[in-house]
């Protein structure tokens, strides 16, 4: 090289510097072999320099400061102060890394002493990212905007777009996304054209973050996949830092046990600087997925390890973290003092934290000082984040419950509940929707106990706080191409399903399976709201005037303990049955006895019913007058086998998420009679072939009839679209753990609520014969979801699925009977009553029907 122009080598050197940060691997060739070359003092000292900074990212900090304190070394014996500056601050970002901020800050000092121009604007910078990296984000802003004037100029484009990176990092901790944004949003653009891609891939995660700042999770959670795309298609890995970002969305978004799950698997490097935080994130994320044991020793390490590394900023946030997963284990000794002091300077640097913080400590303390605490979170209800805002409404609300202000109580926990909904509105993802009234369990059990005393008062907040989702319709990212991860798991399901036939291992396509639903999942959590409009509560008097002469009755869930309230005849009644939980004991029960007599044996379904009555009824049984029932049960109970209940067995009854999805479903407007089409479909794999259908087939001879090898996804989506009557006579997989891939088995694989959720006009019936199609898991607070919920969201008025295993012969002749009743003009409801009685003589039979239910209108 010392053949070349001097400019000329500075410049190739210059850019092994610039090839340090985004082509890691060539720029390791290269630097060794101008090492192994035995080249002057300034050139090994570049070469050292680029090496560090490779080895430094890797998270192999002891090497780079090795490497790093030669390159400094042969930068004197060079004779040239610049280059010995600019690797000192390169030593300096490197001892920041390992950990040793302190250390690194007096690196960066000395290197900027007598610095001009360029070079001092650069190591300017990296000063302001380690004062960052230990909280010091106030004093970093004036060094990185005269760092970023000096860059503006001088056509350094990739440093220009390295100090608004840091700026922007640093606005954000203070709160000022806004002007974050813009910072982020220029780097991207300067170093997409300088070709900078790892950089750009940081500013890419940035901007995620900005999205979830504004609570924006579906746009976080996009930007996000992106990024880790791009990662992909680079062939670099993706850094601990990124995981933890991503990480952090899914946390917040609901899913902590895939954040936790994202933690685990992450095989990559962790520099020392990045263990504190990566452990401070996985405490968070444990806390969130109900794993107090384990936050708490994450959060310990993490505060531990921040203290040795002198950055009390984030040692901060890892107290809190610790402070609640404690309160989580009632570990009480020494709490009250440490949450004070922990609040107390998060309320300083009026941090988002802040009302969480300050909420906590006011449960710990004791007298004015519980008052204090919970007007201070108060104080952030116009914060401009929509869960903040929750937050400081659920301090109002916890501070007007100590004074004895009902009314307060109840203003603050609708205020609250009205930030939720904001938030959530923005979510297109059905089941990131139903998971984000999580947020507002608190207030909402708050509110109920306050409202528990007056039936219409207690009717109005029940209803305010259950199937709010369900209201929404879904968002699709393409209706006319169905996704690719969702197409290759159907095609996965069905060579799973023969593979189990044919006695063939399995293993292989279950792994399969699991990375294919994580993919769609992935997918569906990107989706933004394609509508966000307010969804308004139902209004009390307006419910009591459509039941009219009916009857509704609502289970309402208050601190455990179970309320029935009746409308009836223009009145509300309330009654309280008992404990929650001698409900939830029964459960297990029926449904056992349930599969017994669905598999012929004997079951003594009246005593358990008459059990079941009692528990979940009371006395309220008295008040219920003859006629039909609406039944709205708490999410939890919404599985129940209703019509064993003895109040229930001779009568039509339909059960609904909530009294407003009830109305809507009588709303639903049905399709014209000339453009009236009924669909009937029969999956493989059925003990009787689907032998209902046939017989439905000759009772409605202008039907649609997809069966065999006809009876594949696309036609049957097809046929569904703006049906009035759809009859699904296929084999059902209930998924507690994943009840958006509940199925149902199709010709060409499963038939998914994914699948279902796009179609653009929802059927006005659905008919779904399969065992355990009408079972729904709660999720959130009061939010169910599952294949009936989802028909529900799309506008689906009514349906009649099974709660429980069902015999197959016998359902084939009970939906023969339900079908003659549907055409006779009878709703789901009543048809179903008839067909339950002409069941009554047969064990087996009544078995079968009283699995099932008529759920809408």
């Amino acid at each position: 090289m010392e053949e070349l122009p001097d400019q000329l080598v500075d410049d190739l050197l210059d850019q092994l510097l610039d090839q340090a940060l985004d082509q890691p691997d060539e720029a390791r060739r290269r630097a060794q072999a101008l090492l192994d070359a035995d080249p002057d003092p300034r050139t090994r000292a570049y070469a050292a320099q680029a090496l560090g900074i490779v080895l430094r990212d890797e998270g192999r900090s002891e090497e780079a400061l090795a490497v790093l304190r030669q390159a400094v070394r042969w930068a004197r014996s060079a004779g040239d102060p610049d280059r010995v500056r600019d690797v000192r601050a390169t030593l300096g970002v490197a001892l920041a890394w390992a950990g040793r901020p302190r250390a690194a800050l007096r690196e960066l000092e000395a290197a900027r002493d007598g610095a001009r121009g360029v070079l001092a604007a650069k190591i300017a910078m990296r000063e302001a990212g380690v004062l960052a990296l230990r909280g010091g984000q106030a004093a970093a802003v004036p060094l990185l905007r005269s760092a970023l004037e000096a860059l503006q100029g001088s056509g350094d484009t990739a440093w220009e777009a390295r100090a608004r990176i840091w700026l922007g990092y640093v606005l954000m901790q203070l709160g000022r996304v806004d002007q974050a944004e813009a910072e982020f949003a220029a780097a991207a653009g300067i170093l997409e054209q300088a070709g900078a891609w790892i950089d750009r891939l940081s500013s890419l995660a940035n901007l995620a973050e900005v999205a979830l700042r504004r609570g924006d999770h579906a746009l976080a959670l996009r930007r996000y996949a992106e990024t880790a795309q791009a990662y992909r298609a680079a062939g670099w890995p993706v850094r601990a830092e990124f995981v933890m970002e991503f990480a952090s969305a899914y946390r917040t978004a609901g899913l902590a046990g895939e954040a936790v799950e994202m933690f685990h698997g992450y095989q990559g490097e962790i520099a020392p600087l990045e263990q504190a935080e990566f452990l401070a994130a996985l405490a968070g994320a444990l806390i969130d997925a109900d794993q107090p044991a384990e936050a708490a020793e994450a959060a310990r390490r993490a505060a531990d390890l921040f203290r040795r590394q002198d950055r009390p900023w984030f040692q901060l946030r890892a107290r809190l973290t610790a402070v609640r997963a404690r309160l989580a284990l009632e570990d009480r000794r020494g709490l009250a003092a440490e949450a004070r002091s922990v609040a107390a300077q998060l309320h300083a640097q009026s941090a988002h934290e802040a009302p969480l913080a300050l909420t906590v400590a006011g449960r710990l303390a004791r007298g004015a000082a519980r008052q204090t605490h919970w007007d201070q979170a108060a104080s952030y209800r116009s914060h401009p984040n929509a869960l903040v805002r929750a937050g400081a409404w659920q301090a109002r609300a916890l501070d007007r419950e100590e004074a004895g202000d009902r009314g307060g109580v109840l203003r603050a926990a609708a205020a609250g509940l009205d930030a939720i909904d904001e938030h959530r509105r923005l979510i297109g993802s059905t089941e990131l929707r139903a998971l984000a009234t999580a947020h507002g369990r608190d207030l909402g059990g708050v509110a109920l106990r306050h409202a528990a005393t007056d039936p219409r008062t207690l009717l109005r907040w029940s209803e305010r706080i259950r199937a709010t989702a369900l209201a929404q319709a879904p968002a699709t990212s393409d209706l006319t191409t169905i996704p690719e991860a969702l197409a290759a798991l159907r095609d996965n399901g069905r060579r799973l399903t023969e593979a189990r036939q044919e006695g063939e291992p399995t293993d292989a396509l279950e792994r399969e399976r699991l990375r294919l639903e994580r993919a769609v999942r992935a997918e569906s959590h990107t989706l933004s709201a394609t509508l966000a409009d307010e969804q308004r509560p139902i209004g009390v008097e307006e419910l009591v005037a459509a039941v009219g002469d009916g009857c509704l009755v609502e289970l309402v869930d208050v601190d455990g303990t179970l309320h029935v309230l009746l409308v009836h005849g223009g009145r509300v009644r309330r009654r309280v049955a008992g404990p929650t939980a001698d409900v939830a004991a029964l459960l297990a029960p029926a449904a056992m006895l349930l599969r017994r007599a669905a598999r012929g044996r004997p079951a003594d379904l009246a005593g358990l019913g008459a059990r079941l009555q009692t528990a979940v009824l009371g006395d309220a049984v008295r008040l219920i007058p003859d006629g039909p029932v609406v039944l709205a049960p708490t999410a939890r109970l919404h599985g129940l086998p209703w019509a064993i209940l003895p109040a229930l067995a001779d009568r039509p009854f339909s059960i609904v998420p909530s009294a407003g999805q009830w109305l809507r479903a009588t709303a639903a407007p049905r399709p014209p009679r000339r453009e009236r089409r009924t669909v009937l479909v029969c999956g493989p794999g059925l003990a009787t072939g689907g032998a209902e259908v046939p017989l439905l087939a000759e009772r409605h001879p202008d039907a649609a009839l997809l069966a065999g090898g006809d009876a594949t996804l696309e036609p049957v989506l097809d046929r569904l679209d703006g049906a009035d009557l759809v009859h699904l006579a296929a084999h059902g997989h209930f998924r507690a753990d994943s009840p958006l891939f509940s199925s149902l088995d199709l010709a060409d694989g499963p038939l998914t609520v994914h699948d279902l959720e796009r179609v653009r006009r929802a059927p006005y019936r659905v008919v779904l014969s399969a065992c355990e199609s009408g079972v729904l898991a709660p999720v959130g607070a009061e939010e169910l979801l599952g294949l009936a919920s989802s028909l529900f969201s799309l506008g689906t008025a009514g349906l009649v699925s099974s709660v429980a295993e069902v015999n197959d012969a016998a359902t084939a002749e009970l939906m023969v009977g339900l079908h003659d009743a549907l055409a006779a003009g009878e709703s789901p409801a009543t048809a179903l009553h008839r067909v339950r009685r002409r069941a009554a003589g047969d064990p087996v039979a009544a078995g079968t029907a009283a699995a099932f239910v008529a759920l809408g209108a």
